[in-house]
């Protein structure tokens, strides 16, 4: 059995990783603070999707978490999906807004360190998912920009920490995506550009087409931007 472990796995383009893992064959654990997006996953895909519902940021939920799902089996696979995005001018932000985008970067720390642990730190893949906006800066992304950099220099250090052993780390950089992650920011992405941007199902496809493969060797970094029309 292949085990992976999904966070914001019931949404957007986590929900589409989780569903087409599954269709692979793997076992996901699905990590989302959405109860009832939690409760149709289950109710979709029963064992094969076990849900995990809680703030991914929260050190006992991590921990309590992946104790659980090393029970299971051993982890081979974990992706760091979940963030929030906060969009605004640079002198409109507030301590919210920051501790808002930081879920994304503790969670992925949190997650990382939990698992690498759970494995001993042995045949395990870290795949983080940030954004293009972790390689450059963006105007009115400030604060979204400063926690995907921070991202992408954790991913880095992983890499570096683990070169040469069988823990393999992978950075992911998509350009925008078609989901609801612009639900409260239309503001600034209207729903038209919103709907320019990529499919969730299409990237899902081609960074899983990437990252699990038969093939010895490791795509260590995946950049994945839209076609501009």
């Amino acid at each position: 059995m292949s085990l992976a472990i999904v966070t914001g796995s019931a949404q957007g383009l986590g929900r589409e990783l989780a569903v087409q893992l599954i269709a692979k064959g793997w076992t996901v654990c699905g990590v989302d603070f959405n109860g009832k997006a939690q409760e149709d996953m289950v109710a979709q895909f029963g064992d094969s999707y076990r849900a995990f519902t809680g703030d991914v940021s929260d050190e006992q939920f991590v921990q309590t978490s992946v104790n659980e799902i090393s029970q299971i089996g051993h982890i081979d696979l974990l992706i760091n999906n979940a963030g929030q995005p906060s969009f605004k001018v640079p002198t409109a932000y507030e301590g919210a807004d920051i501790d808002k985008c930081l879920k994304g970067l503790k969670g992925m720390v949190l997650w990382s360190v939990a698992t690498l642990n759970a494995t001993k730190e042995e045949h395990l893949k870290i795949a983080n998912v940030m954004s293009t906006a972790a390689t450059r800066g963006n105007a009115n992304e400030s604060v979204y920009c400063a926690t995907k950099w921070g991202e992408r220099g954790y991913t880095e250090s992983l890499k570096a920490a683990y070169k040469g052993s069988s823990v393999k780390i992978v950075g992911v950089y998509p350009g925008g995506i078609d989901t609801n992650f612009y639900v409260d920011s239309h503001d600034y992405v209207s729903e038209d550009k919103q709907h320019s941007f990529m499919d969730p199902a299409q990237l899902a496809e081609v960074i899983l087409f990437n990252l699990v493969n038969e093939a010895n060797l490791t795509v260590s970094d995946i950049l994945i931007e839209r076609n501009y029309r």
